[in-house]
């Protein structure tokens, strides 16, 4: 079957993203036997133009379309970013009679909601690399498509729930030939690589552990250097593991390190770190094999928030891991996230006074945090009616603790404004 997959991000939240996850579908789907073209509208002023073009010459017999974000995860400068999404299905429509299938991390929060506000035909909720294939296959075969765990079909609950999780040795890398790199993306481009899926920690306000489960998968070592290695073969030398948590378990980032150390490749790379799990010989490791940043998210100082955000760390770590970072020379970019349950003016002035001491290189600041469905504090905002019962969450709500209101934004843009190194 000629397939069209479109990546219709657009925002650089950060940084420039490159779509990993459906580069991954594309090579999984392509190892199936079907002829892919894939296009990503990152950079691209004219999507309308650009994606009737593409559709017209390649007439596809299915239409994959990645959701990476919802909205910007951001409760004073809240946007919906589905819209943009809506009109690209839309003109496919137009431009083809091929079902369109909607799937990637933002549609997967949200299935039920999103597949019927974009309107799309069918959408794979979960990991895409076994259950897109399979689809594929079934379409054409004219088959059951009731058989294939993940699928969303309209008015109807997700299939099976999520999709298979499959071990990472059985899943593709993605391939480093079908990356679109946007014009003037320069220094700030940096290849995502993903070497471990899932997360254990089950922080209370993450989505991770539902979209990727809480048990670690992790590619080969081996395949992970034979991976980057190739990328390196194309000209690409800067890289930033996606992992959830690049340090755990830490004996296989430590053995990935010294891969990269073994194979001579001389890369750049980021990553972000929990502050738990990081010792001396894994922060020498690491600066060795290229590590030149971290995002360290340690969200509190404050110990009694770090435990209502069920964090497995104390601020005593967050301090141990900063310093032995810095020793090795790792930039490091922290983040705190404020205004959670149990948040006092206090235990923010806490926070605040923790990551001065840090003498972070960058620190990110937000206010609000996002509700996601399945996780404690959504369990926590539908008891304290922060949310009603029937709210699906997909329009943007956000948990705020009572009390801090103005007096949050008030005292942090004072805060910032003596501190360059600070941004929201």
């Amino acid at each position: 079957m000629k397939v069209l997959l479109i990546s219709a991000n657009t925002e650089n939240i950060n940084m420039v993203p490159l779509p990993l996850g459906l580069n991954c579908v594309a090579v999984a789907a392509r190892n199936a036997g079907h002829q892919v073209e894939f296009l990503d509208l990152m950079g691209n002023s004219d999507h309308h133009e650009t994606v009737a073009e593409v559709i017209g010459r390649v007439q596809p017999g299915a239409i994959g379309i990645s959701v990476r974000n919802v909205d910007n995860q951001s409760m004073g400068e809240t946007r919906f970013l589905l819209d943009p999404v809506r009109d690209i299905v839309s003109l496919c429509r137009i431009s083809s009679n091929a079902p369109i299938i909607v799937g990637g991390a933002g549609f997967s929060i949200f299935p039920v909601a999103t597949l019927r506000y974009l309107e799309a035909d069918m959408g794979i909720c979960g990991e895409g690399e076994v259950a897109f294939p399979l689809l594929l296959d079934t379409l054409e075969q004219g088959g059951d498509l009731s058989a294939i765990a993940g699928l969303c079909l309209p008015g109807q609950p997700v299939q099976q729930g999520s999709a298979e999780r499959a071990a990472l040795h059985l899943l593709p890398l993605p391939d480093p030939e079908l990356w679109h790199v946007p014009e003037g993306a320069g220094e700030e481009l940096w290849i995502p690589f993903q070497t471990r899926r899932g997360c254990p920690m089950k922080c209370s306000y993450c989505s991770t552990p539902g979209l990727e489960g809480t048990s670690i998968r992790k590619h080969p070592v081996a395949a992970v250097i034979e991976g980057i290695t190739r990328h390196v073969e194309c000209g690409f030398d800067r890289f930033y593991f996606v992992d959830n948590t690049f340090n755990f378990p830490p004996d296989y980032a430590k053995a990935v390190c010294r891969g990269l150390i073994a194979a001579g490749l001389k890369v750049r790379w980021r990553c972000i770190l929990y502050p738990a799990f990081l010792d001396r010989e894994l922060a020498q490791l690491m600066a060795e094999s290229g590590c030149v940043e971290v995002s360290l998210g340690f969200e509190s100082g404050c110990e009694g928030i770090l435990h209502r955000l069920n964090k497995r760390f104390s601020p005593r770590q967050v301090r141990e891991a900063s310093e032995l970072l810095a020793g090795y020379g790792i930039h490091r970019m922290g983040f705190l996230l404020l205004g959670g349950p149990g948040e006092t003016r206090e235990s923010v002035m806490e926070s605040l006074a923790f990551a001065d001491s840090l003498n972070l290189d960058m620190l990110k600041l937000t206010m609000g945090i996002r509700i996601y469905p399945g996780t404690a504090l959504e369990r926590i905002a539908r008891e304290e009616g922060v949310v009603s019962a029937d709210d699906d969450l997909l329009t943007p709500r956000f948990y705020l603790a009572q009390g801090l209101g103005e007096w949050l934004g008030m005292t942090i843009a004072g805060w910032m404004a003596e501190r360059p190194y600070c941004c929201t």
